[in-house]
């Protein structure tokens, strides 16, 4: 059933075209439907998935003659990103539910880019994988060019050439890691023998140790300039910022996740004596390891000392999206369980929150303010006027740092956890991300919500919260608080596959079991 989450999208996003932009009702519906109905496939699968399998969903030839598949599978990790793209692809829709300009056409690419993510996460082939991987960039530079919003500081003449830019920007930066990566693909079906693409063959191919040294940089670099890794993380925040809100709402909460899971599950997985030592140090780095946590950290205090001065309310969520990846990278280069574990359970966390606040800000706030200016926003008593977005993004700013009882806060605790037993003078710098973190989250929330003085009277009406937009927000806070409250939902499902045998190399390079 879980192949039906790829096939129902690609079909809901034909529907949506053909039922045209003169329908923008039964348009919504079909995606709604289209969306509630992978998110109920891939609730089931979890439901009825036993820890530590590895799900054949569909396995038929397809270029033979180079041992290419059409081989779907799924296994613990695989599961938890595909249920995290089932909420986000639903809340998506629920506050896309105003779009009425060619709302056919908006529908028809957001489902095709939730087809192609649901693909990358479930292809166990690395060249169907990749297919997916493209399909799912294409209709991002569409999303933002034509429905984006530009900078609160541009002239109205200029949107639509930041806009274009924006999305050309995040396109360009997409296609150049994609390049890195089918190198790296192509590389190892080589040395591979050219006889399969399989993931779990090729996981247990003994690719020579001075082949994985420069193919495992190439691949992980190419994934991760989608996860946002610092320095290739400027197409990010921009995109993010330029974004219409179900767009900005998937770019940060799957598509980001597209270059994690790529990190881990390609990079890693397939080349992972490239983590090894080098045998001599530069500048005190003696691996690839080191070069990828420091880039992580990096991440992680940058992201959020440059959201700490923005004026842009999108921005500041934006930049705080480059810090929070930076937690799920930092993870990966642990080479431990509990951080690698952490790391995926950041995905999801990252994932549900990051698009709520998105929400908030894009669809609750700038829609009917039409500024994201917080200078602006400060006298506009908004806690008074649109209480339920205040209390929305209260709780979801308090998710945002970490605070106990939501998803957010086990997640980065067991990165820390992580990073402390391999690399322990990282944690305190780490920890001075999450004190930054806290100070821009709060400094937002004030100003756009809490600056007005109690008795000054508020004078601006704006229209009320919609359904559509209260049900998005009850999914995505019910998400992070059961996994706040009871994190074994997920890491019953990431532990059992960490410990299978595709990650046999993995593991001999990090010395777990």
């Amino acid at each position: 059933m879980l192949a039906w989450t790829i096939y129902l999208s690609f079909l809901g996003a034909l529907a949506a075209l053909l039922a045209g932009n003169k329908r923008p009702q039964a348009v919504r519906i079909i995606a709604l439907l289209t969306t509630v109905a992978g998110l109920g496939i891939a609730t089931a699968a979890v439901v009825q998935y036993q820890p530590g399998e590895t799900l054949t969903i569909a396995r038929l030839p397809w270029i033979p003659q180079f041992g290419v598949e059409y081989y779907l599978a799924a296994d613990g990790i695989s599961l938890v990103l595909v249920l995290l793209t089932g909420i986000a692809a639903t809340a998506g829709v629920l506050f896309s539910w105003n779009i009425e300009r060619r709302t056919g056409e908006f529908f028809a690419f957001y489902l095709t880019l939730i087809g192609g993510v649901y693909g990358v996460f479930l292809s166990f082939d690395l060249l169907l994988l990749f297919v997916f991987y493209e399909i799912a960039i294409i209709p991002k530079y569409f999303l933002i060019a034509i429905w984006g919003s530009a900078q609160q500081s541009s002239a109205r003449g200029q949107s639509g050439a930041l806009r274009e830019y924006a999305a050309m920007k995040l396109a360009l930066y997409s296609f150049a890691g994609s390049g890195l990566v089918l190198a790296g693909i192509l590389a190892a079906w080589v040395v591979g023998g050219g006889k399969t693409m399989g993931l779990e063959a090729l996981a247990h191919t003994d690719f020579p140790a001075h082949f994985q040294m420069w193919v495992f940089p190439l691949v992980f670099v190419g994934f991760a300039v989608l996860a946002g890794m610092w320095p290739f993380h400027t197409w990010a925040p921009g995109g993010h910022a330029a974004a219409p809100t179900g767009a900005s709402m998937l770019l940060a909460g799957v598509v980001m996740k597209l270059g994690a899971y790529g990190c881990l599950r390609v990079a890693m997985t397939l080349f992972p004596q490239g983590l090894a030592p080098w045998g001599f140090h530069v500048l005190g780095l003696g691996s690839w390891r080191d070069v990828f946590a420091l880039l992580a950290l990096i991440g992680i205090v940058y992201g959020a000392s440059v959201a700490l001065v923005q004026r842009d309310f999108k921005l500041v969520i934006g930049y705080s999206s480059v810090s929070h990846m930076g937690f799920v990278l930092l993870g990966l280069m642990t080479l431990n369980q509990v951080g690698l574990d952490g790391a995926v359970l950041q995905m999801f966390s990252h994932g549900v929150i990051a698009g709520l606040l998105f929400a908030v800000v894009g669809r609750m706030v700038y829609d009917r303010t039409h500024t994201r200016d917080l200078n602006e926003l400060a006298p506009m008593h908004l806690a008074r006027v649109i209480p339920f977005a205040a209390v929305v993004f209260v709780l979801a700013a308090m998710a945002s740092i970490g605070l106990p009882g939501f998803s957010g806060f086990i997640a980065e605790f067991q990165v820390l956890l992580g990073v402390w037993q391999a690399m322990p003078w990282m944690t305190a710098v780490a920890g001075i991300g999450i004190l930054i973190g806290v100070a821009f989250t709060w400094r937002a929330m004030t100003k756009a919500f809490f600056t007005a003085t109690p008795n000054s009277p508020a004078t601006h009406h704006l229209p009320p919260i919609t359904w559509p937009e209260r049900l998005g927000a009850f999914l995505l806070l019910g998400a992070t608080l059961a996994v706040g409250f009871y994190p074994r939902l997920l890491i019953d499902l990431i532990l059992p596959s960490l410990n299978s045998p595709l990650f046999d190399g993995l593991r001999n390079a990090g010395g777990w079991r």
